[in-house]
């Protein structure tokens, strides 16, 4: 769904596109899936640094760009020389909107492959939508390619699941208060409060002590595990385990104020979990033969 009449203006593209949503769905939704081949500018998630764990879609379409709009330091330059050394490069860092979407918008127009490339996930705080909103608007089509977003990285760092049996039933991705969140809209220590989430939070590591602060003022148990990794999946990569007691101090100490995932929970560790009912007796609830009480049984899953 586009509008091409618009005066080039980013925030009333982004004001009219959120009024069509209210109105009706994008057609769109129903005739692809994700992964997809797609007209228009695909918005790629690049994953979470290493270049291996770029998705075959974002490879595919990395290789056949013409222009690749980046998240700069963000996105690893190895994966940029090895999939991108042949196409036009610019670093979106530092350019605002009123400069985005007219180069992206008449690259396209000009018969490019036009890519534009976020880190991790752009569906995870990749402010995404508003770019694409306002490509919309100006009548050029986009879509997402998901990525690796860096919380996934961690567990696979941490060798543990962020949901266990009996430990985490939930995962939380979330960031601390700031420029961008209130204190009313910091919700960690409501998670923290929960017992079986595991929280993810994400931009937050110049804030790793005032958040750590804030979940001991309202009393939560200071052994309760925490790790920090550091450029996850990167080859400077580096993990800090400690508690909400403890943490602040190693962070401070590793002195990183940005690029690091902090989680909080006791998947951290991974200890105490049960074994999950999908490998148990239940798995095995076939070998009776009585077809009637088999049927009642619900689907499996990995819990």
């Amino acid at each position: 769904m586009t509008d091409t009449n618009t005066n080039g203006d980013p925030q009333e593209a982004i004001d009219a596109q959120g009024e069509r949503r209210r109105e009706e769905l994008d057609d769109r939704i129903f005739d692809h899936n994700a992964g997809d081949e797609q007209e228009g500018i695909p918005f790629v998630g690049a994953g979470p640094g290493n270049p291996r764990l770029l998705t075959v879609a974002g490879k595919e379409l990395l290789e056949e760009a013409d222009l690749v709009v980046h998240a700069g330091s963000l996105v690893n330059s190895e994966l940029l020389d090895e999939y991108c050394a042949h196409a036009k490069l610019v670093n979106s860092v530092g350019k605002d909107l009123e400069e985005l979407i007219p180069l992206m918008r008449d690259a396209y127009e000009d018969g490019e492959n036009v890519v534009r490339l976020h880190s991790g996930d752009p569906a995870i705080y990749g402010a995404a939508l508003e770019q694409m909103d306002a490509l919309e608007h100006e009548g050029v089509p986009t879509y997402f390619v998901p990525g690796v977003t860096s919380a996934f990285a961690a567990s696979a760092t941490l060798r543990t699941q962020l949901t266990l049996n009996e430990v985490s039933n939930h995962v939380a991705f979330t960031r601390p208060q700031g420029k961008t969140l209130t204190p009313e809209e910091d919700h960690i220590s409501d998670f923290v409060g929960m017992g079986d989430v595991t929280s993810c939070i994400y931009l937050g590591t110049h804030a790793v002590r005032d958040t750590m602060d804030r979940l001991l003022e309202d009393d939560h148990d200071p052994d309760t595990p925490v790790a920090v990794i550091y450029h996850a999946s990167w080859p400077d990569e580096d993990v800090i385990v400690g508690s909400i007691g403890t943490i602040a101090d190693k962070v401070e100490e590793a002195g990183y104020r940005a690029s690091a995932m902090v989680v909080i929970g006791d998947a951290v560790t991974g200890a105490g979990y049960e074994r999950s009912f999908l490998y148990g007796d239940w798995a095995n609830r076939g070998s009776s033969g009585n077809s009637a009480e088999n049927a009642s049984e619900p689907e499996a899953s990995d819990d």
